[in-house]
């Protein structure tokens, strides 16, 4: 089963929630799109910088479970981010995660997210242990 394949056939609640959808991925680099609602929203109708946050941390849990030894889990230890610019309701956004480390302990993922335009919204930058 590829990659992509594997992310989609089990959808994570929350990603749900997000109205995330995957669209690429590898053990190298994982990318998602979600269209910017209303109810993940902030005043004036701009993407709320946690909804920003939990879109990247999905992307950098999905990328390490594939790259995960069989029967292993991850969670999240630590993530930045860096908000840049406003990403306004309508507006769909990427984020693409890719590979800072990857250890046998630890993973560090680095994840740009973009307007469909291609204006910098965020970089996230986080930890995910392997459990």
């Amino acid at each position: 089963m590829d990659k992509l394949a594997i992310l989609n056939a089990r959808p994570l609640p929350f990603a749900k929630v997000l109205g995330l959808k995957f669209v690429a991925a590898s053990e190298t680099s994982v990318k998602a799109e979600m269209v910017v609602r209303p109810e993940l929203c902030t005043r004036p109708d701009i993407l709320h910088g946690g909804a920003v946050m939990a879109f990247a941390d999905t992307l950098g849990a999905a990328a390490t479970v594939l790259n995960l030894p069989e029967g292993k889990g991850t969670t999240t230890i630590e993530s930045k981010t860096n908000f840049v610019g406003p990403a306004p309701v309508g507006t769909t956004i990427t984020g693409e995660t890719t590979p800072i480390h990857r250890g046998r302990r630890t993973q560090v993922w680095q994840t740009r997210i973009t307007t469909a335009e291609g204006k910098l919204v965020a970089v996230v930058t986080q930890t995910q242990m392997v459990l």
